[in-house]
């Protein structure tokens, strides 16, 4: 196995999203298999920011879009979910999980996020809510709350934002795959997978970047 990472995932996505949260177990999947030679990057996607009007979390067209897409999906990956009472926007949320990144706790903040709201239906848009869920995952709260106060984070959300818009970003999940250059030639282009993509188009991205094999493999 490689020690150091050779392969890159960019992904875009939000907190409210579900499939989202449902891509999570297949790039812990994907990182299992490859370790340290992959390097997952997340990036701030927010589907509702201010001032777009918020969904009514019992909307029909919402409701039906869990029934007959979430649920089948959640089942097949062996996720718990449950359609959240609340439908809040994720910029705070995003800014706590960059916060974390500063201390090392990015990964276990960025997943306990998307616990909190889709398996206990936790309001993530309310600060108080925010600074609870990163408390146990070993974030200062209080230096997070003068962080979230200050908008200290605010830019680097709106920065992945930007970068996604350049990249045609229309939905999330959004995943782009690259690699760096073999000695003396170029890399191949990134490749860009879209939705809740399964393991299977990840490895055919792999094979399509390292034609001659996935070093360390």
């Amino acid at each position: 196995m490689a020690s150091t990472s050779v392969l890159y995932i960019d992904v875009w996505s939000d907190f409210v999203c579900p499939f989202c949260y449902l891509e999570t177990p297949v790039l812990d999947q994907f990182r299992n298999a490859y370790g340290d030679a992959v390097e997952i990057r997340w990036h701030a996607f927010e589907l509702r920011p201010e001032p777009t009007p918020l969904v009514d979390p019992n909307d029909e067209k919402l409701v039906e879009i869990w029934e007959n897409s979430v649920r089948p999906l959640a089942e097949e990956r062996g996720v718990l979910m449950r359609m959240p009472p609340v439908t809040p926007r994720s910029r705070k949320a995003f800014e706590t999980a960059m916060f974390a990144r500063e201390s090392g706790r990015y990964d276990v903040v960025h997943r306990a996020i998307f616990k909190a709201y889709f398996e206990e239906g936790i309001d993530i848009g309310d600060t108080d809510s925010l600074l609870d869920i990163a408390a146990t995952c070993g974030v200062d709260p209080e230096l997070l709350e003068e962080a979230l106060d200050d908008g200290t984070y605010t830019d680097l959300v709106i920065e992945d934002e930007d970068f996604a818009k350049k990249l045609g970003v229309g939905g999330v999940p959004f995943a782009v795959l690259s690699r760096d250059p073999a000695p003396g030639q170029e890399a191949p282009p990134p490749i860009a997978l879209r939705g809740a993509a399964p393991i299977e188009h990840f490895e055919a991205a792999v094979g399509r970047l390292f034609p001659d094999g996935f070093p360390g493999v």
